[in-house]
């Protein structure tokens, strides 16, 4: 890939790239919709994701171009806001912006994106663009940022910039991954440790549901008040600063507080979705992965019921695989209303569960699924 991404950076810009880099997308293997409630989620680096290469310029002005999309464009170093809602070019121009407000001598940069992530699919392809674009300028220019910085102006950036109020479990996830592990990240605090994920005779399937979705234009943001609701009520009777502080137990005290039956279900989803994480965490620690995909499936019933943002796509993919005999483990991943889930399928049946999947899957929503199968991956790099 980065001999073609040179080649082509030569025909769009009629010069060499200075460098090329590499960004991981991610799945998150459990732990979802909590990030932004202060929880523990377990996502992992996959081998998808975004190359950039990237060439300063001398007239103080950034151009984004992509082998994906015909949309380019052009902005003035002096002249940074968010373009058309919804262009994949805010999210680089975002990094900058907060680059330039940060103090940050940036100067002029001619960028070619290229990613191999399915856009809107839930694995991260936002978050991926923007910490390429955060690495590669931070480490072209020595600006001198670590990892964890980088991550925060990201979140950042989806925040302020993108209008979106997602936890920081993606940017976290692309610029922390190592390869064969799962991070264990504590979305209070910050404090992470990896876990070993030793999938023996099983691989990691990512099915696509072929369902875009727009998280900004979605009910992401309401899922978001609905547990800002769920805190403020239980704050009536006990101090939390979020929920993820209450395990199960120590929430059936105190749930009589939330008499909406909506609100209450959002936050037992959270709750117990955070207790899970434990658990799968010693499963895996434990080399238990029958156990592990049993709390998989649970997840994906509680994001199903209580929480409500799976759906007929990803419902049709998880009750195929409970029932194909080959996978031990099945849930959506990311924020749902579309987008992917994951599954832990024995190895050797690739072929068959993708047949037998998009034969059931296309009888059931009238289109088929994409299936990939996945590594667990580093976070980014220099090429």
């Amino acid at each position: 890939m980065k001999i073609k991404l040179e080649e082509k950076f030569a025909e769009q810009y009629h010069r060499n790239p200075d460098a090329i880099y590499f960004t991981p997308g991610r799945v998150n293997l459990i732990g979802e919709h909590i990030d932004y409630n202060g929880g523990l989620v377990m996502p992992c680096a996959i081998t998808l994701g975004t190359w950039v290469a990237i060439a300063a310029n001398n007239d103080q002005k950034f151009r984004f171009k992509s082998l994906n999309f015909d949309v380019q464009t052009e902005v003035d170093s002096n002249k940074i806001h968010p373009k058309d809602n919804g262009l994949w070019t805010n999210y680089p121009i975002g990094i900058i912006n907060e680059f330039i407000r940060g103090g940050k001598e940036i100067g002029g940069f001619d960028f070619l994106f290229y990613g191999n992530i399915p856009i809107g699919s839930g694995l991260s392809s936002s978050a991926s663009i923007e910490i390429a674009t955060a690495f590669a300028l931070n480490d072209h220019l020595n600006l001198g940022y670590d990892r964890l910085e980088l991550v925060k102006i990201a979140k950042q950036v989806e925040n302020d910039f993108i209008g979106l109020n997602s936890g920081i479990m993606d940017q976290f996830a692309v610029a922390f991954g190592e390869k064969g592990k799962a991070i264990v990240l504590d979305c209070e605090t910050l404090k992470y440790k990896t876990v070993n994920v030793d999938l023996g005779k099983y691989v990691l399937a990512i099915i696509n549901t072929n369902k875009p979705r727009e998280l900004a234009d979605s009910q992401y943001n309401k899922r978001v008040e609905e547990c800002q609701k769920a805190l403020n009520l239980l704050n009536t009777e006990i101090t939390l600063h979020n929920l993820c502080e209450l395990n199960a137990e120590k929430f059936a005290l105190h749930s009589h507080l939330i008499t909406d039956e909506t609100i209450l279900n959002r936050a037992t989803h959270v709750v117990k979705e955070n207790d899970r994480v434990h658990l799968a965490a010693k499963a895996l620690n434990n080399g238990n992965l029958e156990e592990f995909g049993r709390l998989m499936y649970a997840s994906h019933k509680s994001l199903r019921e209580l929480y409500e943002v799976s759906g007929k796509e990803l419902d049709a993919v998880v009750d195929f695989c409970s029932e194909y005999e080959h996978v031990i483990g099945a849930r959506m991943t990311g924020a749902g209303f579309g987008g992917c889930a994951i599954a832990l399928l024995e190895k050797g049946f690739e072929e068959n569960f993708a047949k037998h999947l998009t034969d059931y899957y296309t009888g059931k929503i009238g289109y088929p699924a994409a299936i990939y199968i996945s590594e667990i991956s580093n976070g980014p790099i220099k090429l």
